[in-house]
C-alpha cells in the first residue's frame, strides 16, 4: 500500500511536474485541498473518486485527524491513492504530519515535490527573491499564526535578517505583520509586493511600502514579498535599463535575447 503525497504547484497546471500529472491520470482516488486550481483537478482520470478535504476558517477542530483516517482507509481499498496538496507538500502543507501518520499505520509514502508558491508567486510577478545588490537570501514564514500570540513567530528578529521575507497565508494579518516588522527596525519605506492568486487567470499584483501595508487590501490566497526586490519587475519593459544598471555596477556587459 502506497499513498502519494503530490504537490499541485502554485496553480497553473503547466507548472505541475511530469510525475504529478502522470499520477493524476492513473489515480483511483484523489484527496485534495481546497485551493488546488480547478484546472489541475481537470487532469484527474474520469473514473477516479475525488474527495475535497479542504479546510475552512472556523471548521471542525479534528479536520486534520479526519484526513488522516480517510487516507488510511483509502490506502486499504485502492491501488493508487493521491493526496494532492497545493504548492509543495512539505511547505506549510502538513505533508510531514500526514506522512508520519501513514507510516505509523504501516502504509508506504512517496512524496512528489511541487513548485512552492513562495518562489513561484514572486517569479510570476517578475520578482526575483534573490538578486545581487538586493538580497542574498530569502526567508519563508507562515502568516497563519497570530502575531500577537505568546508563541508567535519572532517578527522583530525576522526584520533584522537582511533577507527577502516571503509570507504565505498572511492575508488576514498583513497589517499586524507590518506593525511587528516596523517595531523590529525594518524601514517604513521597505518595498512590499502583494501577489494574489499567483499563476492563475485571477493573478493580481499590488506594490506598496511597509508603512502602508496595513491600509492595502490583501485578498487570499496571497503572497507577501517584503524587501528591496519587491519593488522590481524584471519582466517589464524596463528590463534593459535594469540589466544595464546591474551590469555597470558589477563591471560587466549587458545583453538581452
Amino acid at each position: 500500500m502506497t499513498v502519494y503525497l503530490v504537490g499541485a504547484g502554485p496553480g497553473d497546471p503547466d507548472l505541475l511536474t511530469l510525475r504529478a500529472a502522470r499520477l493524476l491520470a492513473e489515480a483511483d482516488v484523489v484527496v485534495h485541498d481546497r485551493l488546488v486550481d480547478p484546472r489541475v483537478l481537470d487532469l484527474i482520470s474520469p473514473w477516479a473518486e475525488v474527495v475535497d478535504v479542504g479546510k475552512h476558517p472556523g471548521g471542525p477542530a479534528d479536520a486534520q485527524g479526519r484526513i488522516h483516517r480517510l487516507l488510511v482507509g483509502a490506502a486499504g481499498r485502492y491501488a493508487t491513492v493521491v493526496r494532492l496538496k497545493g504548492g509543495d507538500p512539505f511547505v506549510f502543507g502538513r505533508g510531514g504530519e500526514e506522512a508520519a501518520d501513514l507510516l505509523r499505520q504501516g502504509i508506504d509514502v512517496e512524496v512528489v515535490p511541487g513548485i512552492t508558491s513562495a518562489i513561484a508567486g514572486p517569479a510570476a510577478a517578475g520578482i526575483p527573491v534573490t538578486m545581487r545588490g538586493h538580497a542574498s537570501g530569502f526567508t519563508v514564514i507562515t502568516g497563519h499564526q497570530d502575531p500577537t500570540s505568546a508563541r508567535s513567530i519572532d517578527w522583530e528578529a525576522a526584520a533584522r535578517l537582511g533577507t527577502t521575507l516571503i509570507v504565505l497565508m498572511g492575508a488576514s494579518r498583513a497589517g499586524l505583520i507590518a506593525e511587528r516588522l516596523l517595531l523590529g527596525g525594518l524601514d517604513a519605506d521597505t518595498p512590499v509586493a502583494v501577489v494574489e492568486s499567483a499563476t492563475t487567470p485571477d493573478q493580481r499584483v499590488a506594490h506598496t511600502v511597509l508603512a502602508d501595508l496595513p491600509e492595502t487590501p490583501v485578498h487570499a490566497p496571497a503572497i507577501l514579498v517584503i524587501g528591496s526586490v519587491a519593488g522590481l519587475d524584471v519582466t517589464d519593459a524596463a528590463l534593459d535599463d535594469l540589466v544595464a544598471t546591474t551590469a555597470g555596477e558589477h563591471g560587466g556587459s549587458s545583453w538581452l535575447r
